[in-house]
């Protein structure tokens, strides 16, 4: 077995044996990308060259990629980028992993600018930029202002916008919050993933979130709602009359999520959308 030669093929099943036995939760999805980046080629090319075998430089990068995620360093970190609503989008420990359920925001916005007129957007905590990238791109009446506190993060942002052609369409400002956005500005929808996670729950996360990425943009305080308790109000003032406010939240808070927003002087509650496990995910408000 040993004087067997390294092909694609042979890397892939020991890899993906060695990532399981480390714990990993979809060993062989995370080989076939280790190498494809290792390779320079997409996913499905490793597929009809199953039988070829990689240069020693390509299997000497393969394997220091390998032992960076049997390590617990995620695998978008190590491959630079991660796909967001078909769109591939460059990420760093400086920004959040992007995750599926968070295109449901971009699909609800999608939804509300068939039927109402939409022309400004903020994202609040933009991160990577996905969701002002994404409401560029399939808004294109619209104008976003993408806010975020961490200026290392919106120099990813901006990246990617530059890489998705919309950076002429958004206004990129470090910011906590709406604190910058100017005050007389009337906003048409308001989209935003904040920091959701509750104390306990930051506790109880997975090594390779807990460990790797950035913990502003995930801990939400004792009851997970400590940033979007300051976000609402904000929304509120700044929102047009019948403007809209989308926030994703943790399951586990959606309803206290819910009263803090039945409670926000000018907003009234909408329906809450549930992601694909019937969770709910999504805080609806609109301003009256």
């Amino acid at each position: 077995m040993n004087d067997e030669p390294w092909t694609i093929g042979r890397l892939l099943s020991w890899t993906t044996e060695f990532l399981r036995d480390k714990g990993a939760d979809s060993p062989r999805l995370d080989a076939e990308v280790l190498l494809a980046h290792a390779l320079g080629c997409q996913r499905i090319g490793l597929y009809t060259a199953f039988e070829e075998e990689p240069a020693e430089a390509v299997r000497s990068a393969f394997r220091e990629l390998v032992s960076r995620r049997a390590e617990g360093t995620p695998v978008a970190y190590l491959v630079g980028h991660r796909e967001f609503f078909s769109l591939s989008f460059q990420v760093t420990p400086d920004v959040l992993i992007p995750r599926p359920e968070t295109e449901q925001l971009v699909v609800r916005a999608i939804d509300l600018s068939k039927t109402l007129p939409i022309t400004h957007i903020a994202d609040v905590g933009t991160g990577s930029g996905i969701l002002a990238v994404c409401c560029a791109k399939h808004i294109p009446e619209s104008q976003v202002t993408a806010l975020e506190i961490s200026p290392a993060a919106l120099a990813i942002a901006a990246a990617n916008a530059e890489k998705h052609a919309v950076s002429d369409r958004i206004e990129f400002l470090q910011s906590d919050l709406l604190a910058n956005c100017a005050a007389e500005a009337r906003l048409d929808l308001i989209v935003s993933n904040p920091p959701y996670v509750s104390t306990v729950e930051m506790a109880e996360l997975d090594a390779d979130v807990r460990n790797h990425e950035p913990h502003v943009a995930l801990d939400g305080g004792t009851n997970g709602t400590a940033v979007i308790e300051r976000l609402i109000p904000q929304a509120a003032e700044r929102l047009r009359p019948g403007g809209w406010l989308l926030l994703e939240v943790s399951p586990h808070n959606a309803q206290r999520v819910e009263h803090l927003v039945a409670a926000a002087e000018g907003m009234t509650l909408q329906d809450t959308i549930r992601d694909l496990a019937s969770h709910p995910r999504v805080v609806q408000a609109r301003r009256e």
